[in-house]
């Protein structure tokens, strides 16, 4: 039985649990209206409330065997497919497990719905307060939690740590501003830190972090990047083909998930590239389609022509730019073209998934602001995978580079899938690590009264 550790929690846990239990009807109405804008039915955005919309599966099988409800929560579309890289690999070694995955956006639940495997199932995660917590975990009773990356959640860690739920923190990567946001309340922060049974962070420095906000030095495991393990983007075939088609012997170059700021330099990098190949034509695929406009108005600005494809217009023979507005098409752009620049690199986002673009055999491109990816780029880059560019100028010259040596770009994609690949073998023993540690084949817990 889980002792109950109530006379442990610092008093301004008490204070959050408190404030978060009369905070949560404003907060349900925030998020239901996020995700109603997005067509999300009304039963659905109450699973943010803890109700939840579908059955819990059967706890033991027909000959009394009991069946583990393994639960995974990631924030968004980058953690999910985190996780979706660990549930492939339990799969097979937990033939008997049902599996959760919980996420708090439309859009993670729109790729959930096309690429989860069999014996899983989505839900949006119940919010941080005690009603929506303690109405998830009645229906759900999950016999082990995964967080993935930042998820730090106070009442949810506490509440599934009562009812005897065994807790990882896995993919762990926090912000700087956020590591200093919890280094201000030290008591808080070790007393989440200390729910987790294990804790695997992407790489060293991050694990000296977590020990630091007050989590045991002997839980905490540096594993790499879980998404190194992830599928390969789905590709639509009929969708490639007809672009390949309109592009007909044009070469075409990727500019992908850029962000405000950076869009500017891959214009003027693509203008350049022009004047050596005016045929040269430019995929750009902003991170956020919502701003097209925005960005169609800079490609105006620096007088070039281009075609939207969120509108349905065409790809002729006289158009630079493509501006792939669209959700959930980027694997079949990677799939076009063996050069890609990966966005939120050039401003101080911290970069975005380079597995995805080495998955898909091509090279990648990348500015210095790769600070969520630290652990890596900077081998990628070493191998000759990935190069690092400063500007627009110093984008353009890259993209030339390959465009105009195809044994250089050959050996970067080779390159690049050979990292992604050692990466995702070292995933084997993270795997073994958490079965373990998480006593996913063990008997089934015995459950603490409330």
């Amino acid at each position: 039985m889980t002792r109950d550790t109530s006379a442990d929690r610092p008093a301004l846990f008490h204070i959050y649990r408190a404030a978060t239990a009369l905070l949560a009807p404003f907060a349900f109405r925030k998020v239901a209206g996020k995700l109603a804008e997005h067509g999300v039915s009304p039963e659905r955005q109450r699973e943010r409330l803890g109700y939840a919309s579908l059955p819990r599966p059967a706890s033991t099988t027909a000959d009394g065997t009991h069946k583990p409800l393994v639960w995974f929560h990631g924030a968004s579309v980058g953690e999910s497919l985190a996780a979706l890289s660990l549930i492939d690999k339990l799969l097979p070694r937990l033939p008997q497990a049902e599996f959760l995955l919980t996420s708090g956006t439309a859009s993670s639940a729109d790729m959930m719905a096309k690429r989860l495997p069999d014996r899983c199932r989505h839900q949006f995660a119940p919010l941080d307060a005690s009603g929506p917590v303690r109405r998830f975990l009645s229906h759900w009773k999950p016999d082990a939690a995964l967080f993935v990356e930042s998820e730090l959640w106070p009442v949810t860690l506490d509440a599934a740590k009562r009812e005897g739920c065994k807790l990882a923190l896995v993919n762990a990567r926090l912000s700087a501003k956020s590591i200093e946001r919890w280094k201000s309340k030290p008591a808080v922060a070790a007393f989440v830190m200390q729910q987790f049974d294990v804790l695997l962070s992407q790489n060293p420095e991050m694990g000296e972090s977590l020990i630091k906000l007050g989590a045991s030095a002997e839980r905490v495991h540096p594993s790499g990047n879980l998404k190194a393990g992830s599928a390969p983007l789905p590709v639509d075939r009929a969708a490639l083909e007809a672009v390949r088609t309109a592009l007909g012997r044009r070469r075409v170059w990727i500019a992908s998930s850029t962000h405000r700021g950076e869009e500017q330099a891959v214009i003027a990098a693509h203008k350049a590239l022009l004047e050596t190949d005016p045929s040269l034509c430019l995929l750009l695929a902003p991170r956020h389609p919502e701003r097209a406009n925005e960005v169609a108005d800079l490609i105006r600005k620096a007088g070039l022509t281009f075609a939207q494809r969120s509108k349905g217009e065409a790809l002729t023979s006289d158009i630079q730019i493509y501006l792939a507005d669209t959700l959930g098409e980027v694997g079949t752009w990677y799939a076009l073209s063996p050069i890609v620049f990966l966005g939120g690199s050039l401003a101080p986002i911290g970069g975005h998934n380079p597995f995805e673009v080495a998955q898909a055999g091509s090279a990648v491109l990348t500015g210095p602001g790769y600070s969520n990816f630290a652990e890596t780029f900077p081998p990628l880059i070493a191998a000759g995978g990935a190069v690092e560019v400063q500007d627009g100028q110093s984008l353009a010259a890259a993209v030339q580079t390959w465009l105009s040596d195809c044994s250089a770009l050959d050996q970067a994609r080779d390159a690049a899938r050979s990292v992604v690949l050692s990466q995702a073998a070292a995933l084997d023993g993270v795997v073994d690590l958490l079965i373990e540690t998480l006593n996913l084949q063990g008997p089934a817990p015995s459950r603490p009264r409330r």
